[in-house]
């Protein structure tokens, strides 16, 4: 290859690089600028709407759909989907109740074995996925009705105990005047995106969802990294599992059942592709404070369950609409005019 080749390439491969960035920045800005939008408007359905303290209920809330959608995203990162993630919700807050039964004895032991647990399930339907060729929808969807099956022998149909007093403690306790977990989401925000995208593993997982074949032939094993993201993604949601439990201070076996399609909805409405290779966890972490917004604001209003779901369906596909890639091509295309004019 020539060096005008050469330098020809790694320019066009700037300018993607460029353009990838610059829609990104564009979600993340549009999805928080709607969730403001909806804040403030709320204040027109009641005036105790609008202030910190309702941005706070909302981060609050909202922690646990971030924490689950994290490991959803990558798994949609790599061209896959988790539909396990309800069932696996659930066997964290069972298993957080029945191990602990009301102590802090074993705490320390627990929470890391309800982890570890958790990420071995999810490297099954990894395996699955990868080594099986079982279609991720398929076989996440089995894993999940064994795993909830599986909770509901456990408990016999009735999940009992409650979680550790600390664990509860944390849940409800304020640190400088902010709750607890809107730190521990913030702390967590920042692992994630630090993890995602600036670690070797992160940009392993951007290549296998780019092209597959590709970084297979540049030495990548892309059947490792595929389990890796499924067994993430489990260990999400039984973390998410565990801290429902800590929060209403016991589990259920539906308890995870309203976070498995908004946390689809949360990474795709955030600009990460079905298709996998492109997302941005500060735009899911949009996705799901939007969402939270969207519910909280709905729920004041005491609309019911079905047009409740309607209104919430018609934003998504309103989210997703304007955020296309041609709109931000349409968008770069003014700004360069304005800037040459």
């Amino acid at each position: 290859m020539s060096l005008e080749q050469d330098i020809e390439t790694s320019a066009t491969v700037d300018t993607r690089a460029a353009s990838r960035i610059g829609s990104e920045a564009i979600t993340i800005a549009v999805i928080f600028g709607l969730t403001i939008v909806l804040v403030l408007g709320s204040r027109f359905i009641s005036p105790a709407f609008g202030g910190w303290g309702q941005m706070e209920t909302i981060l609050f809330l909202s922690s646990f759909l971030v924490f689950c959608s994290f490991g959803q995203g990558l798994v949609i990162l790599v061209r896959g989907l988790d539909l396990s993630i309800a069932s696996m919700i659930t066997l964290g807050g069972v298993l957080t109740t029945t191990w602990l039964a009301g102590s802090n004895e074993g705490l320390w032991y627990v929470v890391p074995a309800i982890l570890v647990v958790s990420a071995v399930i999810g490297g099954i339907s990894g395996f699955g996925v990868t080594v099986l060729r079982i279609p991720p929808f398929i076989m996440t969807l089995a894993m999940g009705i064994i795993i909830y099956s599986l909770c509901l022998g456990y408990t016999q149909g009735t999940p009992r105990g409650y979680p550790a007093p600390a664990l509860s403690d944390l849940m409800r306790a304020h640190v400088l005047g902010v709750p607890a977990p809107v730190w521990l989401l913030l702390v967590f925000v920042v692992i994630a995106v630090v993890f995602q995208s600036w670690t070797v593993f992160g940009r392993w997982l951007y290549a296998v969802g780019n092209n597959p074949v590709a970084a297979h032939v540049s030495g990548l094993s892309t059947r490792w990294l595929t389990i890796g993201a499924y067994a993430i993604s489990a260990m999400c949601a039984g973390f998410t599992g565990i801290a429902l439990a800590a929060y209403a201070n016991g589990a259920t076996l539906r308890m995870g059942d309203d976070y498995l399609l908004p946390s689809i909805a949360a990474v795709v409405v955030g600009g990460s592709s079905i298709l996998g290779g492109k997302g941005n966890f500060l735009g899911t972490v949009g996705g799901a404070i939007l969402l939270t917004t969207l519910g909280t604001i709905l729920a004041a209003l005491g609309i019911e369950q079905g047009w409740k779901t309607i209104i919430e369906g018609a934003v998504i596909l309103i989210a997703l609409i304007i955020l296309r890639e041609s709109v931000y091509e349409a968008i770069r295309v003014w700004m360069g005019r304005s800037s040459a004019g």
